[in-house]
């Protein structure tokens, strides 16, 4: 969740963390800093300086441009508290009690308390409520008895003082370490939490997501889970968690889909949503190419043995990738007739079904790097490969918008979703890619296992041709409508949405992006549940948003929107226009389209009435409060 950057070379390095940092504001953060190491010219002794400030990087960056910060060596942070709150005195780099080492880190480092209190009981004294302070002062100890063992100051003897360390941290963590005795060495270590370095000129960055080498270099080494490296102006040297030596060639970044541009929008969130007819375009163009065979209709990467003998699947997700699953569930039981079940990937992990045999199991996460669903899928595989019978064999797949994460080196089958970088924190392209992403799955499956006509193929198959088209005309119109209707939630507090069959998890995702960017609790139900509880809520200030689309359950959504209505509340359709839906006090009109498409589409007026109304209250749209892009840690 934190961001991370690093770098050893022959320039400046405080404005390449600054600029790196800058790229990982849409992670999330609450406040920043960086350390650097000069080497003085007239006395030739190396000096660690250390700036940190809370809120907006560019309070850190009016910090440094006036106290300066100098040298070829540096560590740049931005934090999401976890540990103690968003004060300066929590923000990263932290030290140890001479000043002369630094670090930061991403993640968790589960048994702090316990290293805390034993280095407490040595003297030690701690500045901060983090988990994190503990890393340099187990550092510092561990070069002090280094050195009573004869080992001198340098690059090597810090490369083993943060192994040993790393032995005796528990936890998800990804951290980086300089040493104002090693102006020439940078060393950085992770462990479940993703860590990039990227290769430049006599230089070395690394990250803890790639955006932050955009214009650095095309040119990266993901690190494994346990390595810890050194890196030098000269090279580097890679190790596994026992300490070998490792060898492993690099890769190239694709570099266009890094680029991040606002262009002419106000915000990121708006720029993304607009870019869905395009991002819907490109899936089309890949995955529906006129002239498939009948038995292949949707051209997606795995072979046949992908396919075979699957009875059932399991989805993992957490937040918006879970809806997008609870779409895909739907299709894949109704439409390609396979038992589907969505699970919150930090449930899973901890209380997981039994086994049943012949089960693909498929983690959504957009970024690739969401701590909980990459735990529930290592553990899941874990406990099938125990199991030892060849029908209870592990078989994954990942659906990610970032093919070059750690998912894809944890999973062997992966489903790019090929939407782009999403800067905003709510998600709003990228659900439109995992939906896309199911849609393709579900055409296959129903394919091969025969569960659809060839004519009920081909006519989603000609559905979801359209939705591009769909989208360009939706996003203009509902754009300016959304706009006018956001002066009506002005003093709204609570907001309930409805949905049902296919377009329920549509409503639990409309309620999730008002929730996240304009901070009115709102909640999703199934329209049919209403009666059950939540319509004790309902009077004149609760607006209720129903999602009305023609199908098996458009009769009975409406009868639910009547009993709102009847309780005075101010109805909202997402329908479309007719005589049936004049019952709604505003409509926000939608093309009849079949029910199986219509998620593609009733999402756009959801995303785009929580963006005006927290545009209209003057919020922080792209950065909303406690909420990371990138969930890393548990």
């Amino acid at each position: 969740m934190c961001g991370i950057v690093a770098v050893i070379g022959s320039r400046e390095a405080a404005p390449l963390l600054l600029e790196g940092l800058r790229q990982l504001e849409y992670r999330g953060y609450d406040s920043a800093g960086l350390a650097t190491v000069r080497v003085l010219e007239d006395s030739g002794e190396a000096v660690l300086s250390c700036k940190r400030a809370k809120g907006k990087l560019k309070n850190l960056s009016e910090l440094v441009d006036t106290h300066g910060s100098f040298g070829h060596l540096g560590i740049g942070h931005t934090r999401w508290a976890t540990h103690g709150k968003p004060e300066e005195c929590n923000a990263h780099p932290h030290r140890d009690s001479s000043g002369k080492i630094a670090v930061v880190q991403n993640g968790i480092i589960e048994n702090h308390r316990s290293l805390r209190e034993s280095l407490e009981l040595e003297g030690i004294h701690f500045s901060s409520e983090t988990d994190t302070e503990v890393i340099p002062h187990l550092i510092s100890r561990e070069l002090l008895r280094l050195e009573i063992s004869g080992c001198k100051p340098g690059s090597s003897t810090l490369l083993k003082a943060v192994q040993n360390v790393s032995q005796q941290l528990k936890g998800a963590y990804a951290i980086a370490v300089i040493w104002e005795l090693a102006p020439d060495a940078l060393v950085v270590a992770r462990k479940q939490a993703p860590l990039v370095i990227g290769f430049g000129e006599g230089e070395f960055l690394c990250a803890s997501d790639t955006p932050a080498l955009v214009g650095f270099t095309r040119t990266i080494l993901p690190m494994e889970d346990g390595e810890v490296a050194l890196l030098t102006p000269l090279g580097i040297e890679l190790y596994d968690e026992r300490g070998y030596r490792q060898q492993r060639s690099p890769s190239l970044l694709s570099g266009a889909e890094h680029v991040v541009d606002k262009r002419h929008f106000r915000h990121f969130m708006l720029k993304e949503i607009h870019e869905q007819p395009e991002t819907a375009e490109l899936w089309v163009a890949r995955h529906l190419p006129e002239g498939l065979p009948a038995e292949s209709p949707v051209a997606l990467p795995f072979d046949e043995s992908f396919y075979a003998g699957v009875e059932q699947i399991q989805i993992l997700a957490c937040g918006t990738s879970r809806h997008a699953a609870m779409v895909g569930a739907y299709l894949l039981e109704q439409f390609a007739g396979i038992p589907t079940s969505v699970f919150y990937a930090s449930e899973f992990r901890y209380s997981a079904p039994p086994l049943a045999p012949n089960t693909l199991t498929i983690g959504v996460t957009q970024s690739g790097e969401t701590a909980d669903t990459l735990a529930a899928l290592a553990m899941e595989a874990n406990r099938r490969e125990a199991h030892g019978d060849p029908a209870f064999a592990s078989r994954q797949l990942g659906v990610t918008n970032r093919p070059e994460s750690s998912l894809s080196r944890q999973v062997s089958n992966i489903l790019d979703i090929g939407a782009g970088i999403e800067v905003g924190v709510a998600a709003t392209k990228t659900f439109l890619g995992q939906l896309l992403a199911f849609y393709g799955l579900a055409l296959a499956f129903a394919a091969r296992r025969n569960s659809r006509s060839s004519s009920e193929i081909l006519k989603l198959l000609k559905e979801l041709r359209s939705v591009p088209n769909h989208l360009r005309i939706l996003v203009q119109k509902h754009d300016q409508l959304s706009e006018a209707l956001a002066h009506r939630f002005a003093d709204t507090q609570d907001v309930i949405f409805l949905g049902r069959g296919i377009n329920y998890p549509i409503a639990l995702e409309g309620a999730l992006k008002l929730k996240e960017i304009s901070y009115i609790h709102a909640e999703g139900y199934p329209a049919g549940e209403m009666k059950h509880g939540p319509i004790a809520l309902i009077d004149s200030r609760v607006p209720v948003i129903s999602i009305a689309m023609p199908g098996v359950v458009f009769e009975k959504v409406l009868s639910n929107a009547q009993e709102a209505k009847a309780r005075d509340a101010q109805l909202i359709g997402v329908a479309p226009e007719g005589l049936e839906t004049e019952i709604f006090d505003a409509l926000m009109p939608l093309p009849e389209v079949s029910e199986w498409i219509s998620p593609l589409l009733s999402v756009v007026p959801m995303q785009l009435l929580s963006y005006h109304i927290a545009a209209h209250r003057g919020l922080d749209i792209d950065q909303p409060r406690n909420l990371a892009k990138s969930v890393t840690v548990e």
